[in-house]
């Protein structure tokens, strides 16, 4: 349960609550995984990376455990609790006696003191070490940093040195990147200053998780696939329109270098002592937006369920999981839609942007006008022959009337539903949730909406028709010609990444529910030729965050003992 200040009555606070849980020896974390001393190297209290030869030697056989793929309706901004789900789920199978391993995504240090704050999950589901975790952790993000600009700098240096690929200075696409928000930085300019300075062109900035190294790192299934999937980005284009890659300047193995160590995926414990991976960190919307396929795999063969998690609403993280990640063999069994009070009342009270304050105002029937908005994410999860159960995460200002409301019209149109109370009660306030999961798990058959050798179009058009619910496709700004381009390429075989709002079925952050009648605009097309997916852009895409008003880097702060304070 949630425990109070004796001094002021207040909740724990998430980081009084990591500061006072007596955490595991990480090798006796490791041990429940089969792992000795020597399939781990330490990086501090409480944190390990796996060897090489403990990765190659989980996954050898393949992932025969049970996968459990959390995913969610659609989110207001300030989500509705994947996360905490994901723990506290996995905490609680754990606690019926099955071995399980919690994988989730790397904070990033953008929206950690952005609008975020902390990102290990809240209360008594969540990830420890926290402080850890939400800041440097063990480097991968800055290792993917440093990987990232390196490419920059060998593509910049080719031009500066004679520019005997032939660049197009005009066609470069590959950025540079920063792990932190920085408005400032998405347009640039670089080579200003005189000869000595290099050649001048456009530039910009993305935040280190939008990098396609990042995707890259996410499907990696070994280092020589890793090599080979970064000598095949697609960097710019020379005079002639052709492809210039990493394998074309030479560099594929210097940055594979660099990103040696960020491949071994990282071992962590919960608040309950249970195993979590916690690995890589793709952006959601422009990539795949799940932790690493090596975490995944080495979870799922270690232990007897393995409960990891997707970006945003199933539109576009359980979508992306069935039609990229799947392909690669981590298939799921069983999924779990989370949904809240919150979320359902902003659909039906048809509210954007989202007014915090207003929703919450208890509101029966506005709960009730929006749960269409949850049971079209379960259909999409039931589309790809998934079993579904609804997973509603409790907040401590939901009134029994509204959460009644909710399960009632869930269940009126036949769908599984179980509350959970994670953040407050750890395993035990998701023992429902695990007794459904473990129910379900199995009793489907997976199979995705589509094959990759359609044309690039038909796959757009399924995922746009069959899971957004769109009526058409609409291409402009010469999207239609980046289609062609691209299988002209050879890439046409690639599975299609969509990147549109989070906020709405429709590419319409404003149309809330289950909109009808709309044609989804796709404005550019693009190859992650390294990752292996081509990335449709319907809309302008934010790819380097800017601060908000106050941003959570104010409330952050250090004592003199080194304690952090502020994260969330």
């Amino acid at each position: 349960m949630v425990t109070t200040d004796p001094d002021d009555g207040a909740p724990e606070s998430d980081l009084a609550i990591a500061r006072a849980t007596d955490t595991r020896p990480i090798e006796a974390v490791a041990g429940d995984l089969g792992l000795t001393s020597d399939d781990i190297d330490l990086r501090g209290a409480g944190v390990a990376k796996l060897t090489l030869d403990a990765v190659r030697s989980a996954t050898a056989d393949g992932a025969d455990g049970t996968t459990v793929l959390v995913t969610g309706m659609t989110p207001t901004p300030k989500g509705e609790g994947k996360t905490v789900t994901t723990v506290g789920l996995g905490q609680a199978l754990a606690a019926s006696g099955e071995s399980t391993t919690v994988a989730l995504r790397e904070p990033s240090l953008g929206p950690v003191f952005g609008i975020k704050g902390g990102a290990a999950g809240g209360g008594y589901s969540q990830v420890l070490p926290m402080e850890a975790i939400n800041l440097h952790f063990t480097g991968d993000i800055h290792a993917l940093t440093a990987a990232h600009d390196l490419i920059s700098a060998v593509l910049d240096n080719h031009l500066h040195q004679g520019n005997d690929l032939d660049v197009d200075v005009r066609r470069v696409d590959w950025p540079r990147a920063l792990d932190i928000n920085d408005r400032a930085l998405r347009e640039t300019v670089v080579g200003l200053g005189g000869p000595t300075r290099g050649v001048p062109r456009q530039d910009e900035f993305v935040i280190t998780a939008a990098s396609e190294l990042m995707a890259v790192l996410g499907l990696a299934t070994d280092l020589a696939d890793l090599k080979t999937r970064i000598g095949r980005i697609v960097l710019a284009e020379d005079a002639d329109g052709e492809p210039v890659t990493p394998a074309d300047l030479g560099v594929a193995g210097a940055v594979t270098a660099l990103l040696r160590d960020a491949f071994r995926p990282n071992l962590v414990q919960t608040v309950e002592g249970v195993p979590a991976l916690v690995h890589g960190g793709p952006f959601a919307n422009i990539a795949h937006g799940t932790n690493t396929l090596v975490a995944d795999r080495v979870g799922a063969s270690l232990s007897e369920y393995l409960v990891t998690e997707a970006g945003f609403g199933a539109d576009l993280g359980a979508e992306k999981f069935a039609h990229i990640v799947a392909r690669e063999g981590i298939v799921p069994d069983v999924a779990v839609v989370v949904a809240t009070v919150r979320g359902t009342k902003r659909h039906g009270l048809e509210m954007w942007p989202a007014d915090f304050d207003a929703l919450a105002e208890p509101d029966a029937e506005a709960v009730r006008a929006g749960v269409d908005n949850v049971r079209r994410h379960v259909e999409i999860v039931e589309s790809f022959g998934v079993p579904a159960v609804v997973a509603i995460n409790v907040f401590p200002d939901d009134t029994e009337a509204e959460l009644a409301v909710l399960e009632e019209a869930l269940a009126d149109r036949g769908i599984d539903v179980a509350r959970s109370t994670a953040y407050g009660e750890g395993s035990e306030g998701a023992i429902e949730l695990a007794e459904r999961v473990r129910d379900l798990a199995g009793t489907g058959e997976f199979a995705p909406l589509y094959d990759v050798d359609e044309p690039v179009r038909e796959k757009i058009s399924t995922v746009a028709r069959d899971v957004y619910g769109a009526d058409g496709v609409e291409y402009v700004d010469g999207a239609s010609d980046d289609v062609d381009r691209l299988e002209a390429w050879g890439y046409g075989d690639l599975p299609v990444c969509l990147s549109k709002t989070p906020y709405s079925f429709s590419d319409d952050a404003s149309l809330t529910g289950v909109p009808e009648g709309w044609t989804l605009t796709v404005r550019e097309v693009t190859p992650s030729a390294g990752a292996g997916f081509l990335v449709v852009k319907t809309a302008d895409v934010m790819t380097m965050p800017g601060l908000p008003a106050e941003p959570a880097a104010e409330r952050i702060d250090v004592d003199a003992d080194g304690d952090v304070t502020g994260l969330f």
